[in-house]
């Protein structure tokens, strides 16, 4: 069965992402933190980034942090971003020293800066599938 050109393409959860996707689905934003030497890390990973371990314990995040740089999308990468046009994409860093990509939603482009405070929110976008994305704090 083919997928639609209009529908949005979706995160295909892996075995090292599984849990991460299943933490966004209840409305939590989850990092790895090596039960070895402490060090959190972004994306999931099945070893720890510095002592390369496999103890790895999920963490509530909390879900705050800072805009690292961003950009406004004003060409849909597909028809099935269209109607969000334009949208930003950014890099945030999040308060527990890790680094993701999301986009900042409902936001007035104006205020949109690097240093700028976020939060993370939460979209669903299928039955089975939500995004943490960010909104900015005031």
């Amino acid at each position: 069965m083919s997928t639609p050109l209009s529908a949005r393409p979706l995160p295909q959860p892996t075995a090292e992402t599984a849990a991460y996707w299943a933490a966004a689905h209840e409305h939590r934003l989850v990092i790895q933190r090596c039960a070895g030497c402490g060090t959190c890390q972004f994306y999931p990973r099945a070893f720890c980034i510095s002592c390369l371990s496999d103890r790895l314990d999920w963490i509530n995040a909390s879900g705050h942090g800072r805009i690292y740089t961003w950009t406004v999308c004003r060409i849909a990468p597909s028809p099935a971003f269209e109607s969000r046009l334009p949208y930003v994409v950014a890099l945030i860093d999040l308060d527990e020293g890790v680094r993701l990509v999301a986009n900042i939603l409902d936001a007035d482009l104006a205020r949109v800066a690097i240093g700028a405070r976020v939060s993370v929110c939460f979209e669903s976008v299928s039955e089975s599938c939500t995004l943490p994305q960010f909104t900015l704090l005031d």
